[in-house]
């Protein structure tokens, strides 16, 4: 069985009913993609929340070490690490109870995002959340 994103319709609906975003691998440098994508994300009144060690704070959010540490579920995992780091962050959604889980542009683990699907997770794979955010759903949620 090979991996495959929802709908584009699905995509744009799953858009508008999150409202917290985890984003792992959040960069606090303004010129990295994740400041950009989780800053745009955040002008849209979505909720961030910073996960990456070593950083306290980004876009004036407290950071944290890890999913596990989070102090609430996020309604989606937005995932800005190398593939090799995807199937950890699986299973910690899993074990979590994650709901949803985005990988971003160039973010692709197939055996992982099925794993997750057969989970019970919605996985969208090698996208990015502002630009569907912004073609699929227009500028507003």
């Amino acid at each position: 069985m090979s991996f495959s994103n929802p709908t584009p319709q699905d995509i744009c609906k799953l858009l508008r009913e999150v409202r917290s975003v985890a984003v792992v691998g959040l960069s606090s440098n303004p010129n990295r993609p994740s400041f950009h994508v989780a800053q745009a994300l955040q002008s849209f009144g979505y909720r961030i929340i910073p996960v990456r060690p070593l950083v306290t704070e980004v876009l004036g959010e407290k950071a944290y070490p890890d999913l596990e540490s989070l102090p609430e579920l996020p309604d989606i995992v937005d995932v800005f690490r190398a593939p090799e780091h995807v199937p950890a962050i699986v299973d910690s959604c899993i074990k979590l109870g994650v709901k949803n889980l985005w990988l971003q542009d160039g973010v692709v683990h197939e055996e992982a995002a099925l794993r997750a699907k057969q989970a019970g997770i919605n996985v969208v794979m090698d996208r990015c959340m502002f630009r569907d955010h912004t073609q699929l759903c227009g500028t507003g949620s």
